[in-house]
């Protein structure tokens, strides 16, 4: 009799996944992402940006980010450019907000002035490159309503459409490794006439403190100007105890000088 029961219970349970809705389990997947990338606090790393134009020319910038981990809301970042000397200084300060816009600040050295970036230009390139402003926000699940569109083997692939209605993207199709933390491995972005534009792959994953999984190659490639941005990041420091005073408008500019 035991058996039965715990047979009709299995069945049940079988039963409820097979009826959950695409929107359902593209949400789950996301959530299950999330999970297994808290608690790493704060990073620190170096990377490579290389451009390439559509004629193959590229040209090579060098940068720091910095990320402080906040789980009441979205994380905050400091990228700071240090070289060549027409971009050194330049930096950008990012708060992530789970809810609503987030906020954005550029400094320019040239002008020595912090400079809001309105929500209305977050579709903007950053600096030059192929990824746009908005890109620079930590992935916060409730920025996006999700469907799941399919499972190829250990890949599951998830059409994710912002809620803000001022983003450059009417949706992006990740994909994520559900054998590997569910990182992504990949993200297709659709621009506001619902064509492909962009495409970033992330690769030469690396496992630090046996639970984050951090990509040290992205590379963005727009399909519609065959322009390129190549990230290569070196070691990252999860050792850093970064604090809310190291992500001010202050602590902006002073690290751009």
């Amino acid at each position: 009799m035991k058996q039965l029961f715990f047979a009709i219970i299995a069945i049940a349970g079988i039963a409820s996944l097979s009826a959950q809705s695409a929107e359902e389990k593209g949400l789950q997947i996301a959530k299950a992402a999330e999970q297994a990338d808290l608690g790493f606090g704060s990073s620190k790393v170096k990377l490579k940006m290389t451009l390439k134009n559509k004629n193959g020319q590229t040209s090579e910038r060098y940068l720091e980010t910095r990320t402080l981990e906040l789980t009441e809301d979205g994380d905050k970042s400091l990228i700071v450019f240090n070289s060549p000397k027409d971009v050194k200084g330049t930096s950008t300060l990012t708060f992530t907000h789970k809810v609503g816009s987030d906020d954005q600040w550029l400094f320019l050295p040239s002008i020595k002035r912090v400079k809001r970036i309105s929500s209305n230009n977050k579709s903007g390139p950053f600096v030059g490159s192929e990824f746009a402003y908005e890109d620079l926000s930590s992935q916060e699940v409730e920025k996006y309503a999700y469907k799941f569109l399919e499972e190829k083997g250990n890949l599951l692939v998830v059409e994710q459409d912002p809620v803000d209605p001022k983003s450059g993207y009417t949706r992006r199709v990740v994909t994520y490794n559900k054998d590997k933390g569910y990182r992504i491995e990949k993200v297709e972005f659709y621009d506001r006439k619902n064509s492909l534009l962009k495409t970033l792959t992330y690769t030469d994953y690396k496992l630090y403190k046996g639970k984050y999984w951090r990509a040290l190659t992205f590379n963005m490639v727009n399909h519609q100007s065959n322009k390129e941005t190549l990230l290569k990041f070196e070691e990252y420091n999860f050792d850093i105890e970064l604090s809310d005073e190291d992500f001010t408008q202050v602590a902006l500019q002073r690290a751009g000088q």
